[in-house]
């Protein structure tokens, strides 16, 4: 199958959720169908992100492409340029008319085009000779929604319930006139069917790589020592740890002082980094090579996450590594996290601290625990059998296409 992937970014460094779940699939299906990648270039990526992207696509066409750089001042007047449009902003500020030109060319010798995440939408052309399908790894407009939900000031509460508003409405329209959509859990699927009339949708797995996520143990585990990844310029992470500092560390450390913390993750805004600063044995470490040394000396993976949506790759990998997970209902959406059984699952913040102290006292449960989830992972969720249920999802999406002809979109 000739295959046109869509994208706003190289894949290197892959160091955030969305990039590792791609990579990890389309290295698989690479071995088995000719891939060309296609995507915005900002010039951010790795200096060999162009030359490493062979690893996963046999083409990479790139389109040059120039946002104005978070935090200064076209950023913002970009954002007040964007009150007055239609789209969602994070969507809005990705629009090439080159790369549309590109996709409408590139798609003439494709079989089926899958668009990777919502914000490539609004480049897809809306008359295609081939199939579209809409790779969802998150339902976009419900992590405005929860932003709507947690902001604490008037003025950033209208401004999100304004973003959350336009995102349902284009991502309801995307979903809707694409071939197909595949979702990262049965959850997210059956939202998008609810909250936006959708029926050709599907889902796959969340993957974790077990040969690379391996705990080797070099160093004891710091008995009370906890542990947090992910990308911190992602709002939903940096308003997770905002939250925990605040409302979680301390009731932990009222009970066990001694309890450590460090937060790893690429780009930790200013206000993380205060809060830290102002609390002892509290580590920001920003962008690290490797995760694992951090998770192989930890003792509890915690994922405080009030704001999000599809599924945390990072809980498999801590899994994986034979770590115990303490997650709110949001942070492990869509996993098969069973509470109690293969981690531990709490949303008021007393209740979190709770489940975390436990485990840092109770060796035999944090144990049982680690193995139950590490071996559900190591059985189940290899990213070979996800690219393979992913693959079985493109190839009927084809055949059912070929069926019906060309199509208006």
């Amino acid at each position: 199958m000739r295959i046109l992937w869509l994208k706003t970014e190289f894949l290197h460094p892959v160091d955030k959720g969305g990039r590792i779940r791609t990579y990890q699939m389309l290295r698989e299906i690479a071995n088995r169908h000719h891939v060309t990648y296609l995507t915005l270039d900002d010039g951010l990526a790795d200096r060999d992100a162009t030359e490493r992207a062979r690893e996963y696509a046999a083409e990479v066409v790139r389109v040059p492409f120039s946002p104005p750089p978070k935090g200064t001042l076209p950023f913002y007047s970009a954002l007040l340029g964007n009150l007055g449009s239609p789209l969602p902003y994070a969507v809005g500020r990705y629009r090439s008319a080159e790369m549309e030109r590109a996709v409408q060319e590139h798609a003439q010798h494709a079989d089926l085009v899958i668009c990777d995440f919502l914000a490539p939408a609004v480049n897809v052309p809306h008359q295609l000779a081939c199939p579209v399908l809409l790779f969802q790894h998150n339902v976009e407009s419900m992590i405005w929604e929860r932003h709507t939900a947690v902001a604490t000031s008037a003025v950033k509460k209208a401004y999100m319930n304004l973003q959350w508003q336009r995102m349902e409405r284009f991502e309801g329209q995307a979903c809707r006139r694409f071939d197909h959509v595949v979702a990262v859990s049965p959850i997210d699927s059956q939202v998008m069917r609810e909250r936006f009339g959708v029926t050709a949708v599907s889902d796959v797995p969340t993957g974790v790589d077990t040969e690379y996520f391996t705990p080797e143990h070099t160093n004891p585990r710091r008995r009370v020592e906890l542990v947090f990844t992910g990308s911190m310029d992602w709002m939903p992470n940096d308003d997770a740890m905002r939250w925990f500092l605040a409302e979680i560390l301390p009731r932990i450390r009222a009970s066990l002082p001694e309890t450590t913390l460090t937060i790893v993750g690429r780009s930790p805004s200013a206000t993380v980094r205060s809060l830290a600063e102002k609390l002892p044995s509290v580590e920001v470490t920003g962008r690290v090579p490797d995760v694992r040394p951090y998770l192989d000396r930890a003792s509890v993976f915690i994922v405080p996450m009030r704001v999000g949506g599809g599924t945390r790759l990072k809980i498999f990998e801590a899994m994986s590594m034979g770590l115990p997970v303490v997650s709110t209902a949001i942070g492990a959406e869509g996993l098969p996290l069973v509470d109690g059984v293969s981690g531990c699952l709490r949303d008021d913040p007393g209740r979190f601290a709770d489940a975390v102290v436990t485990l840092l006292r109770d060796d035999a449960m944090r144990r049982r625990i680690a193995d139950t989830g590490q071996q559900q992972v190591r059985e189940k969720y290899g990213w070979s059998g996800v690219a393979d249920a992913f693959m079985e999802t493109c190839q009927q999406v084809v055949q059912s296409f070929g069926q019906r002809g060309t199509s208006q979109r």
